[in-house]
């Protein structure tokens, strides 16, 4: 039609999809390819596009430039931030066909499916582990490497995560963005937030298939579950012995090693468990 430019298509060889910009094909073929020319100097990961390089560096500087006018709280990407906006219109408009439970994306909606079905597609070669999130594997495999990226600017102690170093730079500032309306309780995340108003309203949206057994955190069914599978993922390297959680493990190569780092301050005596210096 007269007036109208031309729209020009360039087509992905291998799949069929068009784009209207050859800059944008170019990146789109690095998903066939696996190339990841834009190396992260800080952690050396890979990544397509320069785009997506700067909105990773963000983890380690910690620069969240998209704030929510609401609450103030900031993301580092817009999607993040329009994902967030359903926390304060309570829209959940990606429900769970088992559950009837809703979620604020379709991704989360996914993750979630897999505490019905088990699955776990991103298994740890080092240890066998299986995670439900690429992320999560990623996170726990510097468990392996000894690899910690994260580092607090005021302290220097290192962490795997951004976010858990996030959750730690707030003991240096003292500050619990997260209150309980009806106990007035503050929290550093509001993940804890979340878990922690379950004890006001009795919610146990976690239930075990097996038995029925509610729970308030999926963490916890799921270390629940191993009681029915006797699976015990967590194996001391000295003993041979195994234990359905790592704080237990922990807890056992006291044993071997003769760590007692709880002191009682009155009498000097040390426990290997903080409840057993409690008892005491």
């Amino acid at each position: 039609m007269a007036g109208h430019k031309e729209v020009r298509c360039y087509e992905c060889d291998v799949c069929g999809k068009a784009w209207q910009y050859p800059s944008r094909l170019e990146i789109h073929r690095r998903v066939h390819t696996g190339e990841r020319p834009f190396t992260c100097s800080d952690c050396g990961k890979g990544f397509k596009s320069l785009r997506d390089l700067e909105v990773h560096r963000r983890q380690h500087t910690g620069e969240r430039p998209y704030v929510c006018s609401t609450c103030g709280k900031r993301f580092a990407q817009m999607s993040g931030l329009q994902v967030h906006w359903r926390v304060h219109s309570s829209e959940r408009p990606f429900t769970c066909s088992d559950c009837s439970k809703g979620f604020k994306s379709s991704t989360d909606l996914k993750v979630h499916m897999r505490l019905h079905t088990g699955e776990r597609p991103y298994t740890c070669s080092d240890c066998g582990k299986g995670f439900t999130l690429s992320k999560t594997l990623q996170e726990h495999q510097r468990t392996h490497t000894g690899d910690r990226p994260y580092t607090c600017v005021q302290c220097g102690k290192g962490f795997t995560q951004s976010s858990i170093l996030r959750q730690h730079q707030l003991t240096h500032t003292g500050e619990r963005p997260y209150t309980c309306s009806d106990c007035g309780k503050g929290f550093t995340q509001s993940s804890i937030l979340l878990q922690h108003q379950r004890l006001h309203t009795g919610e146990r949206p976690f239930t075990c298939t097996h038995c029925g057994k509610g729970f308030t955190q999926s963490s916890t069914l799921l270390v629940h579950q191993r009681i029915h599978t006797g699976e015990r993922p967590y194996t001391c390297a000295q003993c041979g012995k195994g234990f359905t959680q790592s704080s237990s493990l922990l807890v056992h190569q006291r044993i071997h090693t003769g760590e007692r780092p709880y002191t009682c301050a009155q009498c000097g005596k040390s426990f290997t468990q903080s409840s057993n210096l409690q008892h005491h």
